[in-house]
C-alpha cells in the first residue's frame, strides 16, 4: 500500500496544476489525469469546466474519462487509472464505473458532496457493476487548502 501511495504523488501534483488553472478561471479548483497503470503514461487531464462550458456535467473527472477514451477510441479504461484532487461526486462516481476504471486515487475528502466514502457509497452499492481500487487522502493537505481558499475569497 505504502508504494502505491508514493507513486500517486506524481501524478497527483498534475492534477493539482489542473484544479490551480481551474481556479485561476473561477471555477471549482478540482483536477484529474488518467494514466495508463503499465507505462505511467498521461491520456488525458482537465481542470473543472462547469462555469466555462455552462455544462453541469463538466467535471475535471467526466473530461478527463471523455478524452481519455476518445484518445483510446474505446468507452472502456479498465488498465488506467484515475488521479483526482476532490473525492468523486456520485454522477463521476457513475462515469468511472462505467468507464472501468482501475483505481481511484483522490485527495481531499468531501463529506457533503462525495460518493465514494460519503454519501451513496457509489462502489459499496448491489447495482454498481465495477467497483475500482479506491486511495483516498492523496495530497489531502494541497487539495483540501486550495479549494478552502477559493471558497473563502467568493465569500470574502
Amino acid at each position: 500500500m505504502f508504494a502505491v501511495m508514493e507513486d500517486a504523488l506524481s501524478p497527483m501534483s498534475e492534477a493539482l496544476a489542473e484544479a490551480e488553472a481551474a481556479a485561476l478561471m473561477g471555477e471549482v479548483p478540482v483536477g484529474a489525469v488518467i494514466v495508463e497503470a503499465a507505462t505511467g503514461r498521461v491520456l488525458s487531464r482537465a481542470g473543472n469546466r462547469t462555469e466555462a462550458d455552462r455544462d453541469p456535467t463538466a467535471h475535471a473527472e467526466i473530461l478527463a474519462i471523455r478524452a481519455a477514451a476518445a484518445s483510446r477510441g474505446q468507452p472502456r479504461l479498465p488498465d488506467c487509472d484515475l488521479y483526482v484532487t476532490l473525492e468523486p461526486c456520485a454522477m463521476c462516481a457513475a462515469a468511472i464505473s462505467l468507464a472501468r476504471i482501475r483505481r481511484v486515487y483522490f485527495g481531499a475528502y468531501d463529506p457533503k458532496g462525495g460518493a465514494v466514502e460519503h454519501g451513496p457509497k457509489w462502489f459499496a452499492q448491489p447495482t454498481c457493476l465495477h467497483r475500482p481500487e479506491i486511495y483516498g487522502g492523496i495530497e489531502e493537505g494541497r487539495a483540501a487548502g486550495m479549494l478552502r481558499a477559493f471558497f473563502a475569497a467568493r465569500r470574502g
